[in-house]
Order: C-alpha cells, then sequence, then structure tokens
C-alpha cells in the first residue's frame, strides 16, 4: 500500500480534537469556536465540523472525542475528508495515528474510479515505520480475504505466500496435487481433490535454526461450496473468506519478519477449495490422516478442521515452542461471541493471559473459551478414531477445538483461533469486508517474547 503518512514538514491543515470538556478552553482560533459552536457543535464523540478562517476560506476542522468514544474513531476520518494532508491539533487517544491509517483502506481492484488521497502528518513521538509495518499486513489481510476466489484460488495463495518469501528471503515448499498422498498429506488432498485447481500445502520458514519455533498455521480454503453436504446460496455467499486463516497467517508473518524477530518461522497453509464432482469426499466416508488416526466424515461442510489437522501434524512434529493456527473455522462461533469478538483456545495459562492483556492494550479483541474435554464424546465415532462432526448439535466451535486438539501433542504452546475475517458492517477504522483479527495483540506479544 502507499504510505498515508505524510513528512513532519508537509503543509497541512489542522484538525482540531476535543472534548465536551475541553472545547470551551481548547487553544484554537476564536472564529473557529464560534462558528462551530453556531452550528450546533458541543465536542460530542464523532461530529466532525469544516469551520472557515477570518478570509472565508477553509481553517481546519475540529472533530469530537467523546470520554465513550470508539477508540477507533479517528478511523472515519478519512472517509469524510477532501483529498489533502491533515495533522492532529490537541490531545488525541494514542490508537488515533493508526485508525486514520486503517480508515484509509479501500479494495480498489474491481473499480474504475479511485479513492481520495487522504495523508496525516502523524503527531511527535509516533513510530511512524512501526504504524506502516502495521497497516502493510492489515492491508495484505483485507486485500486477499476481499478478492473473490474466481480470482484467488490455491495457486494465488501460493503466490501471496511466494511473494512474502521473497520480500523477506525466506524459503518456499509446496506440495501440488497428487504429491500431497506421495507425501503423506493424505486428508489435504481429499478435500482439495474434485476441484480443478490443484489442492496444496504451503511451507514458508525464516529465519535461524537455533531460534525459538514459532509456527503459523492457516486454514486456506479458497471457496467453500459445503462439498456434498452443500451449503444454501446464502451461505456460500461470503465463502471467498473462507481462506481468512491462511490471509492472517501470512500477515502475521509479514509482521514477525518485518520485526526482525528472534524467531525460527515457519507457515504451514493447506490450500484447497471444497468443490463438487464426481470424486469429491463424502458423508460417511473414513479418511486416514496423516497422523495415522482415522476420521469418519460426519459432515463434508466441516472441512477445514480436515487440512488443518494434516498441516498440524507436520508442524507439531518440530515441538515448536509455539504453535499457532488460525481458521474461520465455525459459524457456532459467531453464535456464542459474535463477528467483533474472536475466541481463542488454549491450555496454557500463561498464553492465555499474556494474549489477554495484549488484546485488551492493542483494542484487538478476542475472548478465552475452554477446551472442555467432556465434549471430546461428541466426536465418537462407531467405525473410526474420531468424526469430523460434533454430535447434537452443541458446543460447535469447542467441538472443532478438541478435534483439532487431538492432532498436537508436541508442541510446547498452542494457541486455535476461530476467527470471522470479516466486518458485516463498517465502523470507523474497520470498512465493511475483509478483515485482520488478532494479528496486533499476538504481533505485541510475540515481540514482547522475543524482540
Amino acid at each position: 500500500m502507499s504510505s498515508c503518512f505524510a513528512a513532519a514538514d508537509a503543509p497541512s491543515l489542522p484538525i482540531w480534537c476535543v472534548t465536551p470538556d475541553s472545547f470551551a478552553a481548547a487553544a484554537i482560533p476564536e472564529s473557529a469556536r464560534r462558528f462551530a459552536t453556531g452550528t450546533g457543535f458541543t465536542g460530542e464523540a464523532g461530529k466532525l465540523v469544516a469551520v472557515p478562517g477570518a478570509d472565508g476560506a477553509l481553517a481546519g476542522y475540529l472533530f469530537g472525542f467523546g470520554p465513550d468514544s470508539d477508540p477507533f474513531a479517528a478511523g472515519g476520518l478519512p472517509g469524510q475528508l477532501a483529498a489533502g494532508t491533515y495533522r492532529f491539533e490537541g490531545a488525541v487517544p494514542a490508537l488515533a495515528p493508526l485508525a486514520f491509517g486503517l480508515g484509509t483502506y479501500r479494495f480498489e481492484r474491481y473499480r474504475s474510479r479511485a479513492a481520495r488521497a487522504v495523508c496525516l502528518v502523524p503527531p511527535a513521538g509516533v513510530d511512524v515505520a512501526a504504524l506502516t509495518r502495521t497497516l502493510e499486513a492489515v492491508t495484505l489481510v483485507r486485500d486477499l480475504v476481499n478478492t473473490p476466489a474466481n480470482d484467488l484460488g490455491p495457486a494465488e495463495i501460493e503466490d501471496a505466500a511466494r511473494a512474502l518469501a521473497a520480500r523477506f528471503d525466506a524459503a518456499l515448499n509446496v506440495v501440488v496435487g497428487e504429491a500431497l498422498l506421495e507425501e503423506n498429506f493424505p486428508m489435504i488432498h481429499a478435500v482439495g481433490r474434485a476441484a480443478t485447481r490443484a489442492p496444496r500445502l504451503i511451507d514458508l520458514t525464516w529465519g535461524p535454526e537455533d531460534a525459538p519455533k514459532v509456527t503459523l498455521v492457516g486454514k486456506g480454503v479458497a471457496f467453500d461450496t459445503g462439498g456434498l453436504d452443500i451449503k444454501t446460496s446464502a451461505g456460500m455467499l461470503l465463502m471467498k473468506k473462507d481462506m481468512g486463516g491462511a490471509a492472517s497467517a501470512l500477515g502475521l508473518a509479514q509482521m514477525i519478519m518485518g520485526r526482525g524477530l528472534k524467531v525460527r518461522l515457519r507457515v504451514l497453509i493447506p490450500a484447497v477449495e471444497n468443490a463438487i464432482s464426481g470424486n469429491a469426499f463424502r458423508p460417511g466416508d473414513v479418511l486416514k490422516s496423516r497422523k495415522g488416526l482415522s476420521v469418519e466424515i460426519g459432515n463434508t461442510d466441516a472441512e477445514g478442521r480436515l487440512v488443518l489437522a494434516d498441516a498440524l501434524t507436520l508442524a507439531d512434529a518440530e515441538a515448536p515452542d509455539l504453535l499457532i493456527d488460525f481458521a474461520t473455522l465455525t459459524g457456532a462461533a459467531r453464535v456464542a461471541l459474535g463477528p467483533q469478538l474472536p475466541p481463542a483456545y488454549t491450555d496454557d495459562e500463561g498464553l492465555a493471559a499474556d494474549l489477554a492483556r495484549h488484546a485488551q492494550a492493542e483494542h484487538d479483541p478476542l475472548w478465552r473459551m475452554p477446551l472442555w474435554a467432556p465434549y471430546a464424546a461428541m466426536l465418537d465415532s462407531k467405525i473410526a478414531d474420531i468424526n469430523n462432526a460434533g454430535s447434537g448439535g452443541f458446543a460447535g466451535s469447542i467441538t472443532a477445538a478438541l478435534f483439532l486438539k487431538r492432532f498436537v501433542g508436541a508442541a510446547k504452546s498452542w494457541l486455535h483461533l476461530d476467527i470471522y475475517a470479516w466486518n458485516p458492517s463498517t465502523r470507523p477504522g474497520r470498512p465493511e469486508g475483509g478483515e485482520a483479527q488478532t494479528i496486533r495483540a499476538l504481533d505485541a506479544l510475540l515481540a514482547e517474547r522475543y524482540g
């Protein structure tokens, strides 16, 4: 993305930031105060007023930050301001520059009109390089998730990983098509074999081999029809985003490599399309997994956990210090916590506490959910080691996490994130469409541990 931040000495218009309590005494031109008062402006949260100078020309803007403002309130400004360069005047929340940058995002790939160029002179003391690194990673995730499946299949997910590997001098290995069977990734192959676009396992590595091992696994289902247990048309409408886990893994990887963290990073992405054809896997089939466990298929629409299981088995073989998987895995997670609050699963109490602390500090929310062992019985199969779909329809996000846990044993710490990767409606700094969830919190946590 092109930078939305201007040089400190760039000509800019002021945005005077006030609250209802500070408005009367704020250091703003008296003519601006009188004009704004005449419009009824009192500094209420989110209100923006253009104010003229003594000569009648635009002097700047007044923007209200109320005591209960959305911390990303400044993210609504780029959509309201005319093209130009701006600066904040007065006290602003710490997240305001990031929110402003997030608010400049537009997905313009298929539009003939260009977005307005709105730039910000960052406040003094702001680490512009760190802000830019975050914005680039979020943009990568949003762009990948927003791209429709006709232009983003398994091969294009590989292309995105390849571009990232080239940028940071990382190694990349990809196992494609029938080679998945030869190299013992049977469930990745089974889920993807019905599509005309070949399934694959993408494997990126970076950093010194003797550094602490951090492995990211991302669900890369480029499009999910539901397989033979076909989704409704409404259920398929957003399934271009079913590779949101892969996008998130790549986004966080970009942040890790951009920071130069002292880790041995590995990123594993099983990239498939869950399609329908004569050779599609079926309800009732029993698949052999890389781990050796047999899996009865209770529902072909629970395909994400199958491809993740083979990838997690590979990741776990190295006994990484930290193993994180991202997946747009269950509708049950949305029923439980809605689209803004992804559930997080881990048995590591220290990791859970650290992650919660960083999620709160970064305003990158998530919520810990229990790996409730008694619910594992819902995954029992009468003919195989485990069923891929829980019986009874209860606790779908928990049973999915418990299914994945069966394929992790050697990793020192494991974290599963059941993300949505989508904003169903626009909020300041968070436009409707693809979204990067949890990666800012994880970036902060990893920087604390390995910086």
